[in-house]
């Protein structure tokens, strides 16, 4: 412990690492200990964090402007995958976790520290999400991990361990969920959500929106106008892309939109039950996927689906960094060539309803699908084509009819 002098602390100014920076300094000789927060896009949390990480002991806070390379480099790849982790989580946790810690590590190597200290969890993913990162960019560095060696063993002892030193936090006892948010998604765990059966308090917990039931009673149309992928307008407004998914939060919130309710597989083996809130996200994911039917051809259109479910993974499992991430959206960024065009939806008490899509580059051709006459289809052809797709079957069954006989 006597050769850590310096620690760079990812710091959110939540329970654990407001308490985090006064056992570093009590367990590692009274260590310099710099506060790193990383601007994702979560807005009043950041407010009053500099007189908190002081207050406790840090030496010095960095807040760090990340949100629009969050974003753009971040969010809007993992769309154009259209990565899911098990059909239902949009990831806001898991790629905001890469970003941040790479500039962990950025300011880790200019201050001259010997540590970086992260408050995650031994159960969690974000474990896993940060130290992969750390050692994609410094793989030499120290990393401390106070959950995996103190003898604090609950939320509860943490609280108990504040009050004992006098440290300020920002829950109670009684408002004591596990939450993390950014520009993308409000995540609540732990407290009465820890048991499956209990059907959340949304009143009590929502905070980007509200639940359908008290949604408006008419519909909200939205027009999305995509270029090779990427959005860059609402109802033909261009935006940036800062902009663009706070104004779809806006809508997705009022409407009930992009509420879920999951229990995942984590990476550590456990499965783990949280309320996950992603209204511009919701949107935007079932927009392009809208666009995509238009623009992709059959079989680049269902290959893609296969790498969706990968790159989902790689995301979820902190591999964001990594040669096959990388080669993934290359060739996702290949795929979406053609994937311009508008989207309308409509917006209704937590639904998404298709409401028109154009495209210049759409395949679908009209003249072709129509069931009125034609002149460029020949009825005819599918005869020939029925009789040889179908050949392996009729020699199956013709060969079963021999060994019957």
């Amino acid at each position: 412990m006597s050769e850590i002098k310096k620690v760079v602390l990812a710091y959110s100014g939540g329970l654990d690492t407001s308490i985090i920076i006064t056992w570093l300094k009590e367990n590692y000789n009274n260590c310099e200990v710099i506060a790193v927060a990383g601007d994702v896009g979560q807005g009043k949390e950041l407010s009053g964090l500099e007189e908190r990480a002081k207050k406790t002991g840090a030496s010095k806070l960095y807040i760090a402007d990340l949100t629009k390379e969050f974003v753009e480099d971040y969010i809007f790849p993992t769309v154009k995958a259209g990565a899911v982790y098990e059909q239902q989580y949009l990831l806001g946790t898991s790629f905001a976790r890469p970003v941040i810690a790479k500039k962990l590590v950025e300011i880790a190597l200019a201050e001259g520290a010997d540590a970086i200290c992260h408050g995650c969890t031994g159960k969690g993913n974000d474990q896993v999400r940060f130290e992969l990162a750390i050692k994609a960019f410094a793989p030499n560095m120290k990393i401390i991990a106070p959950w995996r060696v103190w003898d604090i063993k609950s939320r509860d002892e943490e609280i108990d361990y504040a009050i004992a030193h006098n440290i300020d936090i920002p829950i109670t006892r009684e408002t004591n969920y596990s939450k993390d948010k950014n520009i993308w998604h409000l995540s609540h765990e732990g407290m009465d959500l820890e048991n499956p059966a209990n059907e959340p308090m949304y009143d009590k917990i929502l905070e980007l929106g509200v639940s359908p039931e008290k949604a408006p009673d008419v519909p909200t149309y939205v027009t999305l106008s995509f270029e090779k992928g990427v959005p860059v307008a609402i109802d033909g407004q261009k935006m940036d892309s800062v902009a663009l998914v706070q104004k779809l939060n806006q809508l997705g919130g009022e409407n009930g939109i992009g509420i879920a309710d999951i229990v995942e597989n984590r990476l550590v083996g456990m499965k783990s039950r949280g309320v996950y809130e992603t209204p511009g996200g919701t949107i935007l994911y079932y927009a392009h996927q809208v666009l995509e039917t238009l623009c992709l051809d059959k079989e680049t259109q269902h290959y893609k689906q296969q790498v969706a479910l990968k790159f989902a993974d790689l995301v979820y499992n902190g591999q964001w960094f990594t040669p096959l991430r990388e080669a993934l959206s290359a060739f996702v960024d290949s795929t979406q060539q053609n994937v311009t065009g508008d989207v309308k939806l409509k917006l209704y008490k937590g639904n998404m309803i298709n409401a028109g899509v154009t495209s210049p580059y759409s395949l679908y051709n009209e003249e072709i699908a129509t069931f009125a006459e034609d002149d460029c289809y020949d009825q005819m052809d599918s005869k020939g084509f029925i009789n040889l797709f179908g050949l392996p079957i009729k020699v199956k069954a013709l060969m079963e009819q021999k060994k019957q006989k």
